[in-house]
């Protein structure tokens, strides 16, 4: 009998569900044909890979079919026959579908998180909040933060500091400046002041700010420690702070 033709049989002896005598007939079988070991073999290895989930033994089991494959030299007519076929492509599958999973997401450097997650904070257009009151200082500071000249609304912001010294959105504001200005010690103090009052609209903005700051002065523990705060909170930034844990060198 071709080994092809025992494929039923294969599969009933692999799933146990063959009788006594049948299954005592089968082994006789198998004792004598070596191509018929090695299908059932092949059969019963595929099914056990497809059974499990278990992603990082599936190198290893592949590796040892494809040895055993290896190792025995079967006619190449053989190998055209559908039991072989099919029993090939599934481990094909599993082979690719094993490597696609196993390949890990490629790490980000700062640049690349910077380039990636960070905006500037988007300011009021042309007028102020009404916590903070209205003065000439404040409108103006917004006119340069909004048309991107940085430096000089960090100054401004910082003179109407002087007379409300503990206005969250212009301490805020003047951070996002220095930033932008690449002044990260400004900006690390700015950020904290916000956090450290906790009573305001901005603490999620400082947090998120504060970490991309730490993330640019090489302070990567303390850039982690914040991205896990705030992927651990329900804040805008929780998403992006979730992917640059994962994706942080």
């Amino acid at each position: 009998m071709e080994t092809n033709d025992f494929r039923s049989f294969i599969e009933r002896y692999n799933s146990g569900e063959m009788g006594d005598a049948e299954r005592e007939w089968f082994l006789k079988e198998l004792e004598t044909n070596e191509k018929l070991r090695l299908e059932v073999n092949l059969s019963k290895q595929t099914d056990d890979i497809l059974k499990k989930h278990n992603v990082m033994s599936l190198r290893n089991k592949l590796s040892e079919i494809e040895k055993q494959r290896r190792e025995v030299k079967i006619p190449e007519k053989t190998l055209r026959r559908p039991g072989y076929i099919r029993y090939a492509a599934v481990i094909a599958g599993v082979v690719i579908i094993g490597s696609l999973i196993m390949i890990p997401e490629k790490n980000l450097s700062k640049d690349d998180i910077m380039k990636k997650y960070y905006k500037v904070y988007e300011a009021p257009a042309n007028h102020r909040s009404v916590q903070s009151g209205a003065n000439a200082d404040f409108t103006m500071a917004l006119e340069f933060y909004n048309t991107h000249d940085y430096n000089k609304a960090a100054a401004l912001f910082s003179k109407v500091l002087e007379k409300k010294p503990d206005d969250m959105q212009t301490i805020l504001l003047n951070g996002v400046s220095n930033f932008e200005e690449k002044r990260y010690p400004e900006a690390q103090q700015s950020f904290g002041r916000v956090i450290d009052d906790n009573n305001n609209l901005y603490v999620d903005h400082a947090k998120w700010y504060l970490a991309l700051c730490y993330l640019n002065t090489g302070e990567t523990k303390k850039a982690i420690k914040l991205f896990n705060d705030i992927s651990n909170e329900s804040g805008i930034y929780q998403a992006d702070a979730k992917k640059i844990l994962k994706r942080l060198k």
